[in-house]
């Protein structure tokens, strides 16, 4: 068998996490007081963000150790199982790094692959993977699938401000005070690794047409594969989101998914975002 093993930072559902195969390696979350969860749905997304809106100070994030994805490793050569390992864009954590580093210590075949993305950017090259396996592809097939499918996937997403990307090192301060302006709401876009300032607009009606329309910049919407709407502590902001791809765009099998504590410390409260496909060209 082919086990699919990602990171926390990929906010899988529990109707993911639930099916054959699928394992999760938790990051983990240090706080103001110096307490330490790990992600793994012990504390909910809900207490999370109550968390963050309370403490002064961002929480820190932590990458999982070489040992955390050593334990993995072990289970599935015990098991006689190959496995393909998806983690957050390298760029923006250690984790493949510490994925990789512990791939060398095992004799059964491991597969990394960096996502470029992250959250449900990730959680969609995770499914592509699950999709290609139970197609009954082999483990360097679906890997290779995998590395030219993500450079299609797109993040793009109005937040309240970017005082939380800057102050977690993901974007430059100057970018930060461009977005920043008064009643200036910015959208972000991660793709290829990087979170860019994509547009901006007056408030958030004004954000979420200049998001709308980075769904055609970046690349236009591959209707093969479904969109999904993402938003961080509230989930009403998700609301014209989901009303205008499903509405405007009349597309199908629009998902709504929370944000989790590891991409949430960065993007803060009341973000709202898609997570989509773009279409393919020759070059894909």
């Amino acid at each position: 068998m082919i086990r699919i093993i990602t990171d926390s930072a990929a906010d899988l559902t529990a109707q993911e996490l639930a099916q054959p195969g699928v394992y999760v390696v938790p990051m983990s979350v240090t706080f103001e007081d110096g307490s330490s969860v790990e992600d793994d749905g012990r504390m909910t997304k809900d207490e999370f963000f109550q968390r963050l809106a309370s403490d002064s100070k961002l929480p820190r994030t932590s990458q999982p150790s070489p040992a955390a994805f050593m334990d993995a490793y072990t289970e599935a050569e015990l098991a006689g199982d190959e496995a393909i390992v998806i983690t957050v864009a390298q760029k923006l954590s250690g984790t493949f790094q510490c994925a990789t580093l512990a791939a060398a210590d095992v004799d059964t075949p491991i597969y990394v692959v960096d996502s470029e993305t992250a959250t449900q950017g990730e959680a969609l090259i995770v499914r592509e993977a699950l999709r290609l396996r139970d197609m009954g592809l082999s483990a360097e097939q679906i890997v290779d699938v995998l590395e030219r499918f993500k450079k299609r996937v797109r993040i793009v997403a109005v937040v309240d401000s970017l005082k939380h990307l800057q102050k977690g090192g993901r974007i430059p301060a100057a970018v930060a005070i461009v977005g920043g302006a008064l009643g200036i709401k910015p959208v972000i876009a991660l793709y290829d690794s990087v979170v860019k300032l994509a547009g901006k607009g007056r408030g958030r009606p004004g954000a979420l047409v200049a998001m709308f329309k980075q769904l055609d910049e970046l690349g236009g919407i591959d209707t093969n594969y479904p969109c999904t709407v993402l938003y961080s502590d509230e989930k009403q902001v998700a609301g014209p989101v989901h009303h205008y791809l499903t509405q405007n765009l009349k597309l199908s099998g629009v998902r709504t998914c929370q944000i989790g504590a590891t991409i949430g410390t960065h993007v803060g409260p009341r973000a709202a975002g898609v997570v989509f496909v773009t279409k393919e060209t020759a070059e894909a």
